[in-house]
């Protein structure tokens, strides 16, 4: 579970690289400006750090970058959150053009810088040679120990968050009573002139057509009379016609038997003309012209006309305009509400103060739990009888982080008193001490690499050998990848990469990276111990640093 492979073209110095990566710890070592970090910025840059032209190289189009790492159920679970495939393997790519432009993908799928960062967190950590900074500030140094009392401060948050907005709802309704006042004042008056006319859904249309018919009731009854004369008419009436043709053809049937089929249908057609004209009788006797009805509608509808004119609205609007109404002076008499509003910021107080103290008792019992670590991991790194404390004093206030602060106090040396981490004078000390608690606090977390970015500076020998060991401790069951310019540390790695940078007779710099095994390992030692002139005695120091057999001496020519 880690970064398996890194492909580089055309990034800042390097033209070209494949590099395989294994499991355990690696060292990335080289000479001062060969491009040892730039491993490192290429790694952040595929995991979302800021892009910029800059890392094209000189004469290139474009800088394309890919990282390749094994799953992990919580990659996993990412990428089939975010509608990711996923594969054996995650493989990232970005590419960076010449005006600082970028683009990125997730196994082969285009995808946002954020996406890559929120991978990031999942699948590596890095360790800068400055990360004694973070120490210094409160929000890094309160992650830390939240992280390592496993401490999730979501619901911390979420109660803060519930308590600020009941405590601003109540101080907007104190401030607004008049506000409030006044419009409930408007509101109330309109909606007492709606209530009137009581509006009722789709009412607009159904009145609207009555009004029509009523309004053409006698045309209507002139029209259904001559209809029902057209069809009763005596001699030339439509179902005296119909009745005598169908009697014609009955006399007839006994000779031409189609015509018994012909008289059928128009027997048929005779009843449905009989049944048009009961129904015409019946609409005639139950319709009048209802002049007092057509007058109410006439009322109501000048009504409605009124009072959308009044508003600006058309007239279909009204039914929902009421109730948008009601529903806004629910809301304003809601506000307006000082004693709930009062109970709902107390409740919300009581809630917050409720997770805060326990977010407060496990930060309490973390504290000195996560003091006697670090106080140990700096014995083995130069400050024997230093002390590392955790603080926790009260805040000024209750804040979203909850009700104490979060403060790394330091003793360097025994017989010291603690001190703020940002107040140590020894920048050789402070890296010292970030390295203790990042070799500490290096197991939380779900990032299966862990990267040191030359924070080994400003210490050396047994400190150096010690730091080490403590990597390749780490090693055992994490990748850890390191760069740094200390023989002691290079040669305890399981594996050995060395940056090397060369000028082609162009005068083009190029940089690249090779392992180093055997007798180059030896040598690279050695150059790391004593420069670039190599001594026999940097070279039998450097075999037995890697426990190796010296060579064979050669054989002399006869």
């Amino acid at each position: 579970m880690a970064l398996k492979r890194i492909t580089l073209r055309d990034f800042v110095i390097v033209e070209a690289l494949e590099l395989d990566l294994s499991q355990g710890f690696t060292v990335l070592t080289g000479e001062t400006g060969a491009g040892k970090s730039i491993l490192i910025d290429a790694v952040q840059l595929t995991l979302g750090a800021r892009a910029e032209a800059s890392v094209v190289r000189d004469g290139a189009q474009r800088a394309d970058l890919c990282a390749e790492f094994d799953h992990t159920p919580s990659v996993l679970a990412w990428l089939q959150e975010a509608g990711l495939d996923g594969e054996d393997s995650l493989l990232l790519r970005r590419t960076v053009d010449t005006q600082g432009k970028s683009r990125a993908w997730i196994n082969g799928t285009p995808a946002t810088a954020t996406q890559l960062r929120q991978l990031g967190d999942l699948l590596l950590d890095i360790h800068g040679q400055h990360a004694w900074q973070s120490l210094t500030r409160p929000e890094s140094v309160r992650g830390l120990l939240d992280a390592y009392a496993q401490l999730d401060t979501r619901p911390l948050d979420a109660a803060w968050q519930q308590w600020r907005q009941a405590q601003g709802a109540l101080e907007s309704a104190r401030a607004a009573q008049a506000t409030l006042l006044r419009e409930r004042e408007r509101l109330t008056w309109q909606i007492g002139e709606l209530d009137k006319l009581a509006p009722a859904p789709d009412e607009w249309e159904e009145l609207s057509s009555q009004h029509t018919r009523l309004s053409h009731m006698h045309t209507l009854l002139e029209g259904a009379q001559a209809a029902l004369d057209i069809l009763e008419a005596e001699e030339s009436g439509a179902l005296s016609l119909l009745s005598r043709t169908q009697s014609k053809l009955q006399e007839h049937e006994h000779l031409e038997p189609e015509f018994q089929a012909i008289a059928d249908v128009l027997a048929s057609s005779l009843a449905q003309a009989e049944d048009a004209a009961h129904s015409l009788h019946a609409w005639l006797r139950r319709t009048d012209l209802d002049p007092d009805t057509l007058a109410q509608l006439d009322q109501r509808l000048t009504q409605w006309m009124g009072l959308a004119r009044r508003y600006k609205r058309p007239p279909t609007d009204l039914s929902q305009l009421l109730a948008d109404w009601k529903t806004e002076l629910r809301a304003l008499d809601a506000a307006a509400n000082l004693d709930q509003l009062e109970r709902n910021a107390t409740q919300a107080e009581q809630h917050y103060l409720a997770t805060a103290r326990l977010v407060s008792r496990s930060r309490a019992v973390a504290a000195p739990q996560l003091s006697r670590a670090i106080t140990q991991a700096m014995q083995s790194l130069g400050m024997k009888g230093g002390r590392f404390e955790v603080a926790l004093p009260a805040a000024a206030q209750p804040t979203a982080s909850g009700l104490e602060d979060v403060a790394f106090l330091v003793a360097g040396h025994a017989g010291t008193s603690t001190k703020p981490v940002g107040k140590v004078a020894s920048g050789g000390e402070l890296s010292r001490i970030a390295l203790a608690i990042a070799v500490t606090t290096s197991q939380l977390g779900q990032a299966q690499t862990l990267i040191f970015d030359e924070v080994d500076s400003g210490v050396g020998g047994a400190v150096a050998q010690t730091v080490g060991r403590l990597m390749r401790q780490l090693g055992q069951d994490r990748q850890v990848l390191a760069v740094t310019h200390l023989a002691q540390v290079a040669a305890s790695a399981h594996q050995h990469l060395r940056v090397a940078k060369v000028t082609d007779p162009q005068g083009h710099t190029r940089s690249g990276v090779a392992p180093v095994s055997g007798e180059s390992r030896v040598q690279e030692i050695a150059r790391m111990l004593g420069g670039e002139t190599q001594s026999e005695a940097s070279l039998a120091h450097a075999r037995e640093m890697l426990g190796a057999e010296p060579p064979a001496p050669r054989k002399k020519r006869a």
